[in-house]
Formats: C-alpha cells, structure tokens, sequence
C-alpha cells in the first residue's frame, strides 16, 4: 500500500498521468482528462533506479537503459523524468504504424468492419484484464514510491534491478483507455434510459419544443379530469382507470393531486378520492414533498362524506412514514370527524397520540429536534363534546371543563353552548340553566345558545318561556338562525298554536338555506306527534299556497290519518296521489306531482287489512303491481292468506300470476293453498301440478304431518271422492316417477279418509243403536 492506494491502483494512474501530460503539452491539444488522477507524494528523499526500456526506430528490438535519478519531492520534476520517456515511446510508435499501415491497407479495406468489431470486442475482453493483471503485479511485489515503478526483491525491502517493459504498460494504458471510454458510455446510456424512464408518460413527439403549459389551462385540466372521475362508475377497471389518469396530460404533482382530492370532496365522491391516492402512490415517478396536505385534504373529504371509519384508518397510514406524519390541521379533520359521528372512544385515542411521541422510530437526521407532539386545542375538545351530545355522556362536558382550566384556557361561548346541549341530551334540564347563567355573565349569548335554551324550554313544555326568550334575543340585537325559528315553531305546534307557529315562517325565510316543504313538513310531523290531527292537516292545506308538498309530506299525512283512526281521509289522499300518476306526461311534471311509493302502498295494504277493507285491499294491491312494485313474502303473505279466507281468492291467483310472470319462485304456503284452492274446484290433477312443480322436498310445509294438519283444517272445503280420485292420480303419478311431496301427501290422504270413514261409521252405529233403544 502506497499512500492508501493499492500498487496496481498507482500503476494504472501513473499510465493515465503519463498519457495526460503528453497530449497537453506537446500537441497543444486540449487537456481532457477522462478520470481522476492521484498523485502520491514520498515520504522520504531517496535514490531510486529505474529500469527503462526505450524502442530503436530501426529494429524495433528493446534495449535496456539504465539511468539513475535523484527526484525532488515536486510534481513539476516527475513530469520532466517522464516526458523524455514518453516522447520516445510515441514517436516509435508513429514509425510503426505508418509502416504497417501502408503495406496492409489495400488488403484490409473491404474486412476493416469487421475487424473493427473484432477489435472491440477484444477490448472489451482485455479492457477487463486490466484489473486482473495489477492484482497480479500486486501480489508479485510491484511497488510504486516517488512517481517511480520498483521491483521487490526480498522480504527485508532491499531493491533489485530489474527490466520494466514499457511496451508492456503502453498496451495496458490502451486497454484502460478503452475500458474506462466503454464503462463511461455504457453509464451514460444507462443514465439516458433512466431518465426515460422517469417522462415516460412524456411520450408525445415534440414535448420539449411546445410552449410552456399555463396555470389556467393546468387548472381546467384538474377540473375536467376530477369531473371525469366522478361521473365513471365506482366499478371501473384498474386499467380503465389507469387510462383516464395519464389521458389527462397532468404531471401528477402535490399540487395537481390535491386541486383533485379537493373537487371530489366537494363533490361527495370520497370512494374516488381514495382511489386516487391509492393510484399515486402506486406510481414509482411519483415523488411527493407535502403528501400530509393531500391525506389531509382527503381527511376533508370523508368528514364532509360522513366517514368516520374510512377517516379514522386513513389517519393511521398517515402515522406510518415521517412526511405524511398528522399536524395540528389534520388532527382538526380527524377529530370533528369522529366528533359528528359519537365514536368518544376513538376520539380519546386521537387525542393520546396527538401529545404522544410517535410509536414507529424515524430517521431525523437533518431535523435533530423533530418532536410532532401537540396539545389538543379548543376545536379539539368541542369535537369531544359533539360526541358527548351523540352518546349523551354528560361526565365528558365536565373533563372538557377540567381540560381547559388545567390549560389556563377560559371556555368560549361556543363551548358554553356545546355543553349545554349536551346536558339538553341527558335530560339535565336545571344545568342547562346554570351554564346559562354563567355565559350571561362572561359573554353575550349567541343564536346557537339561544337555541339550546329553546329547546330545552319546549321539553319543559314552558312555551311562554320559549317566546320570551327569543324576543329578549331580538330586543338584544341578536340575528337568530333558522334552526332557532323552526324550533320555536315545532314548539307552537306542539302546543296546538299552529297559527302563530306559521308567523315564525316569515322570520325563517329570512335567514333560511333549507326549501320551504322541508320547514311545513316538521311542523306537520310536530303536531301529529302532539296527537294534533286537525292541526297538521290544516298546515298541510295551507302549505299549497306557498309550494307543492313532496313525497315525504304526503306520507307523513297519510300515516298521520291512519294512526288517528281517519281511514277516509287517508283513502281520499291516496287517490289523490294515484290521480296524479295519470297528469305526468314529462319529467318535469314529477316536480310538481307525486306519485305514491312501496312506502304509501304499503302504509294502506296495512290499514285495509286492520280494517279488513278486503275490496280496498284487492285495489290498492293491484294498483301496487301495476306501478311496478313487487310481491313481499314478509309483508304481503300473511294479508293474502287472510283475504283469501274471508272469500278473495283473486288476490291469491293475482299473487300467481306475478311471481311466475317475474320468474320468483313462490313461497311454499302460496303452493300450498293454490292446491287447496284447486282441490276444492274438483281439478286433481292441476292441484298435483302445483307439488310437482314447484314443491321443495327440504320445506317441512310438504311433510306428512303438514298434510295432515291442512286436511284436517280443510276437511269442509273437500268431498270424499275428491279425495278418493286425488289418491288415485297420486298413485299414477308415482309409479311413473318418484316425489316424496306427492307421496307424503298420498300417504297422509290415505290415513285422513279412513279416519273419516271410522269416524263416520262410529257415528251411524250409535244413530241405530239410539234409535233402536227408542224403538
């Protein structure tokens, strides 16, 4: 070892050296130099013999030169030793070539291709000999020191003369050249490729020459694109998918993914915002700087979504990797999020990791003082309270209180009226009044407060109290909100006030966001919860004037009659629901007009049947089919059986008809009573046609003593020689083929007819023998 160097290491860059100076200082070519050069100073001023071997122009045979050197310790005099070699060395060569050129270049010309190719494959070939060979000198005891190559002799480091061949090292210097010249174009062809492969969605000719693409049209792009993803179908391939995203012509960027996540969001479509990040991520060219901002744009989303289990694993892959690491805005996401939901427990647990170190160990080399740890701010505890109000759990108010004051935090009015709404959920009437009174002394009360305070007023049925509340709001110079006005009104309504409730209408509309139908139909479901009829049916008539009532104020109505004991009022705004299918003649037409729902046929199928209104029934349940709404076993069987006892047995064949029309495969109490039915007609063999047809084996309804027991309920609906030929066609149609439904019902007719006839038998014997006794 020479100065940290290997002897072959100082072989191979002594030969670069000499090769170097040459062609700088005695062409006056420029001094390109293909790799770094070392130069080792010695360490000690010494004497060196060097052996050199210079080339006659005439013979070319090699005669050795000895010559003995006294080397400063200078870089400028080891190049004057070398020069006098070196030119010696390269006019030879020159003398050479010519020579040789000149005799075999007629002959070569048409095979110079080739030889090329051969010669570099040959280079390729003793370029990486090279290495080999100084570890071979190496090991044979070549020993660089001064600039000067030695041999060593003897292990006591004493220097025997010895024949360098230059020739030697002329060639090896060309076969370094040549290695070091391929290795270098093999890394550049290597670094073009992976820049390829970095734009490869770059793939369009002329990308570079094209102008510069503009923050506009960028933004139109996102917008298009996001527009595009949300009207495809959630099911869309991954290629698919695939496609749409690089046909966009967008650099995926943080920027561009955010604008993305954020118009899904607004959008609702928070399935697709997740595929998205999940689609970027997957992409290797994708280097992302702020990917906290996109998890936390996405956060956004499935808050506004109503997530909270999506949000809350979305919240744990972001605690994986020390770039996407939660800051205190996205643990404002996480936390209303949960908050809205009522999930406490997972909100307490957001908050343990929020002052926690992080469980995984990350590398902070360039930010020593790293520490992600936070302390929940106010948004973080009225989170904790709107879960409270969810769970009704009034000691967690009480650990938000705490949790301020230990801060040195006072409580916001908006906390104030948090907390009372969360002791309105508990029933906690009394401490609602006492959080009022302190926020009366520290703060102005806000509408939201005001609101709590109403409804807390209503629960007490204090309606007076409720009135008088809001006019000091209004005499205070407080702007109510519209949730206050809807909920005073309710209050009236509850009270049988509902005409001053519809006052209040008017101070809604000032400050109303909702449609006004959805304001009419909570003042309708107040008053039919109050047991006020008349009342809602007032405000249901009087709500025509102003707008049209939709379909879920007509059901409200509907079953507000029904629950009263009003069966012609309901039936008369049932037609009235039925009539308007027959006025809509565009699709506009159903914003005006409504049509009944399976919720409204429903409601009156339930009502008939209570009533036992079996005509009503056949109609609405005929109107049902004819509107395209189907059969429901759980629902509809039990009202059919019922009807067709009570003598309506068209809703039984209409039931039929439907289910094999649709291809459903009827219940088996269906079956069964269509055989009875068709039993009692006389008609066997289509009454087996319904067992062999569509009877289950599985099905107990088909069991022996399940016949049994319809024989005997329906012993008055049959003639004994109806079921002496039904035994017989049962017995034909079991020695063709086999059906354990068609023999369990043989065998049980069998067992049921010679009853009967015992039985009738018994009942003679004792007529004669009274009237013999008589006799």
């Amino acid at each position: 070892m020479i100065g940290g160097l290997s002897v072959s290491e100082s072989a191979i860059e002594v030969l670069s050296l000499i090769n170097y100076t040459h062609t700088s200082f005695f062409h006056g070519g420029s001094s390109v130099l293909r790799g770094s050069v070392a130069v080792i100073a010695p360490r000690r001023k010494k004497q060196k013999i060097i052996a050199t071997r210079s080339a006659l122009s005439d013979g070319g045979d090699a005669v050795v030169v000895d010559k003995e050197f006294d080397f400063e310790p200078s870089f400028g005099d080891y190049l004057k030793a070398m020069e006098s070699v070196k030119t010696d060395r390269d006019n030879n060569n020159n003398t050479n070539n010519n020579n040789s050129n000149n005799s075999k270049s007629s002959s070569n010309t048409s095979r110079k291709p080739r030889i090329v190719k051969k010669n570099v494959r040959e280079e390729e070939e003793n370029g990486a000999d090279v290495a080999t060979s100084g570890r071979r000198e190496s090991r044979e005891g070549v020993v660089s020191n001064n600039g000067a190559f030695v041999r060593e002799g003897s292990r006591k480091g004493d220097f025997r003369d010895d024949e360098v061949s230059f020739e030697k090292f002329k060639k090896q210097d060309k076969k370094l050249k040549a290695y070091s010249g391929k290795k270098s174009d093999s890394r550049e062809s290597e670094f073009m490729d992976m820049e390829r492969a970095a734009f490869k969605s770059l793939d369009y000719e002329g990308v570079i020459d094209k102008p510069r693409v503009s923050k506009v049209d960028m933004d139109e792009r996102i917008l298009k694109l996001a527009k595009c993803l949300n009207g495809a179908d959630i099911d869309i391939p991954e290629w698919k998918f695939s496609e749409m995203m690089r046909s966009a012509q967008i650099r995926f960027s943080d920027h561009s993914t955010l604008r993305i996540v954020q118009i899904l969001g607004k959008l609702g479509n928070w399935r697709r915002v997740l595929q998205v990040i999940e689609w970027i991520q997957a992409r290797e060219r994708y280097k992302s700087h702020r990917i906290r901002h996109v998890y936390t744009a996405a956060l956004d989303a499935l808050g506004k979504a109503r997530r909270p289990v999506e949000a809350l694993n979305l919240f744990h892959r972001m605690l994986d990797q020390m770039d996407s690491y939660p800051d205190i805005v996205a643990y404002h996401c996480i936390a209303v999020t949960l908050g809205q939901a009522g999930h406490l427990k997972e909100l307490f647990d957001v908050i343990d990791i929020m002052r926690s170190p992080p469980k995984k160990k990350f590398k902070t080399e360039f930010l020593e003082k790293w520490d992600p740890r936070l302390e929940p701010d106010v948004i973080v505890y009225n989170s904790v309270l709107n879960a409270c109000v969810r769970r009704e759990k009034w000691e967690g108010a009480f650990w938000v209180l705490q949790q301020l004051g230990q801060q040195g935090q006072h409580p916001s009015s908006t906390t104030y009226g948090l907390v009372m709404e969360v002791m309105l959920a508990c029933g906690k009437y009394n401490l609602v009044h006492d959080f009022f009174k302190k926020v009366q002394k520290s703060y102005i009360p806000n509408a939201l407060i005001y609101k709590v305070l109403v409804n807390t007023l209503w629960k007490e049925g204090k309606t007076d109290e409720a009135i008088m509340a809001v006019e000091e709001m209004e005499n205070r110079g407080i702007v109510g909100n519209a949730g206050l006005y809807y909920d005073l009104a309710r209050c009236l309504c509850s009270a049988g006030r509902c005409h001053e409730a519809l006052k209040q209408i008017d101070k809604m509309c000032k400050v109303a966001n909702k449609p006004l139908v959805v304001t009419y139909t909570g003042l309708i479901q107040a008053c039919l919860e109050s047991g006020d009829v008349e009342s809602g049916a007032y405000i249901f008539n009087h709500m025509k004037k102003f707008c049209s009532p939709n379909l879920v104020t007509c059901n409200i109505m509907l079953k507000g009659f029904l629950d009263n004991g009003m069966f012609e009022e309901a039936k008369h705004l049932f037609i009235m629901l039925l009539e308007n299918s027959n006025s809509i003649k565009h699709e506009e037409d159903y914003k005006v007009k409504v049509i009944p729902d399976i919720y409204s046929f429903n409601t009156m199928l339930d009502a008939c049947a209570i009533e036992k209104k079996w005509e009503d029934l056949e109609s609405v349940y005929e109107q049902m089919l004819r509107y395209g709404h189907h059969f429901n076993g759980k629902r509809h069987l039990r009202m059919i059986l019922d009807a067709r006892r009570a003598g309506k047995e068209e809703l039984l064949e209409m039931t039929w008809e439907h289910l094999v029309e649709t291809g459903r495969d009827p219940p088996p109490l269906i079956v069964t009573e269509m055989f009875c039915v068709r039993l009692e007609q006389g008609d066997c063999a289509a009454a087996l046609s319904y067992l062999v047809n569509f009877a289950y084996v599985e099905s107990q309804v088909f069991s022996r003593k399940s016949w049994s027991k319809v024989l005997v309920q329906n012993a008055h609906r049959f003639e004994e020689h109806v079921l002496d030929e039904l035994v017989r066609e049962g017995n034909i149609l079991l020695a063709g083929n086999e059906n354990l439904a068609v023999r369990h019902l043989v065998e049980s007719c069998k067992e049921f007819v010679r009853a009967k006839r015992s039985s009738t038998e018994v009942v003679v014997g004792r007529i004669f023998q009274t009237e013999a006794a008589l006799v």
